[in-house]
């Protein structure tokens, strides 16, 4: 599944406006990390606002555009902003027909998102019970979602690593790459992610849980990928999906895909996944992408 299409929304009426500013409205589900990702593109030096009235939008944007110090701007949009949300096609219709307007949609899995708002004891911004809420944020935000120039699933990351992807997509001071791509290593027994777009069963492979001297370890160190690593059967699988990979990114970017989730999943998320993602980073991370390692179920 693409799960960031870049459309082409807007693109005639982007011709003819006259901002030169990058407008990023960043939106999404409640405890989805909004607030990490407005923190990130603030670093990369967007002029940036949260939950501004939809009334004000316009206005903000065009005070500021073209300002000396103010080349980009990010405004941060979520549930509490119902007049946005009450009629968001009109209200999406009329910013892009003025502005290069770009939207940024975060979501995660209803478990990822429920465990975090009882990690930070947070209550929903809709209120009542965390599960149905979310399930009515859900229903709420879909035209917004559906409407967006860019998704993505949060739930694998960590803060830090969802700060590492934003800055890597927005950040002006290097060249944008062709396409961010992550490879996240998990245990099937927590679970597999949801929203990836390659999935690969790396059970198969001999498990270094078996041996007492790797058994603590995990598949980072060297020790536990020299094991590993010394079977043939794993050097045949990382050289196909090399392979596999070196042939499917070109086209990815071709098609106009801008982020890509690859999971290698084996029992527990400790030795086997984490090893093999560490060893294909190392050879696809000389292409024109940014590239993302997430250990999902590495503590």
């Amino acid at each position: 599944m693409n799960r960031t299409p870049l459309r082409e929304k807007g693109k005639k009426a982007r011709e003819k406006t006259t901002p030169s500013s990058r407008v990023l409205i960043i939106t999404g589900m409640s405890g989805s990390g909004k607030t990490v990702a407005l923190r990130a593109v603030e670093d990369a030096d967007f002029f940036c606002v949260d939950n501004l009235p939809v009334s004000l939008i316009s206005s903000l944007i065009t005070k500021t555009s073209g300002k000396a110090g103010t080349k980009n701007i990010a405004i941060g949009i979520d549930i509490r902003e119902k007049e946005f949300l009450s009629g968001i096609e009109r209200t999406l219709n009329a910013l892009r027909s003025k502005y290069p307007i770009e939207i940024l949609f975060l979501e995660a899995e209803s478990e990822v998102l429920i465990r975090r708002f009882k990690e930070t004891r947070r209550p929903h911004p809709l209120g009542g019970e965390i599960a149905g809420a979310i399930l009515s944020e859900q229903k709420i935000l879909a035209p917004l979602k559906k409407s967006a120039d860019r998704l993505i699933d949060t739930s694998s990351m960590s803060p830090h690593q969802l700060r590492k992807l934003v800055s890597s997509i927005y950040a002006s001071a290097k060249p944008r790459k062709d396409l961010a791509v992550s490879l996240i290593s998990f245990g099937f027994k927590y679970g597999s992610p949801q929203n990836i777009d390659l999935l690969f069963d790396v059970r198969f492979l001999p498990n270094p849980f078996f041996i007492p001297a790797l058994k603590e370890l995990n598949g980072t160190d060297k020790k536990v990928a020299r094991y590993i690593f010394q079977h043939a059967e794993t050097k045949q699988f990382i050289k196909k999906i090399v392979e596999l990979l070196n042939f499917l990114i070109p086209l990815y970017i071709r098609e106009g895909k801008s982020y890509l989730s690859i999971a290698f999943g084996c029992t527990g998320g400790m030795h086997r996944s984490p090893a093999l993602v560490e060893e294909i980073s190392r050879h696809i991370g000389k292409r024109n992408i940014d590239l993302n390692v997430i250990h999902r179920d590495i503590s």
